[in-house]
């Protein structure tokens, strides 16, 4: 089996909240790697804030669909980071400031992304 193949096996296999925290993942490491680049590097920090907004924007669309089956306080709150994200993100891009709130806020939503590690059940006494 060639890689390419386990690489699509393994992608199409994968469960939904994985896909999301590794997404998560990329954009927040190319984030960090952007706010640590030189100021003059406008580019990469242009690229990376508009990736982590196009990310954001996903999402909100995704919430915004009658179909999403996630709980309506959720929808609506993830809707409203999205657009805490846009606006800061263009706020970055015009003064040129840190993206550690941009940061901390994806590193929270993989937080909660990731798996819960479940409690073996108790043996039952006999």
């Amino acid at each position: 089996m060639s890689l390419n193949a386990y690489q699509n096996a393994a992608t199409r296999a994968e469960d939904p909240r994985n896909t999301e925290y590794r997404l998560f993942a990329q954009v927040t490491r190319a984030l960090i790697e952007a706010n640590e680049a030189d100021a003059l590097e406008i580019q990469k920090r242009s690229a990376a804030l508009d990736w982590n907004r196009r990310v954001w924007s996903a999402f909100a669309l995704d919430c915004a669909d009658a179909g999403n089956r996630l709980p309506e306080g959720l929808r609506a709150s993830i809707i409203s980071l999205s657009i805490f994200v846009s606006k800061q993100s263009s706020e970055v891009l015009r003064e040129g400031g840190d993206m550690g709130i941009l940061i901390e806020i994806n590193r929270t939503i993989m937080q909660g992304l990731q798996p819960q590690t479940q409690a073996a059940p108790e043996p039952v006494a006999g």
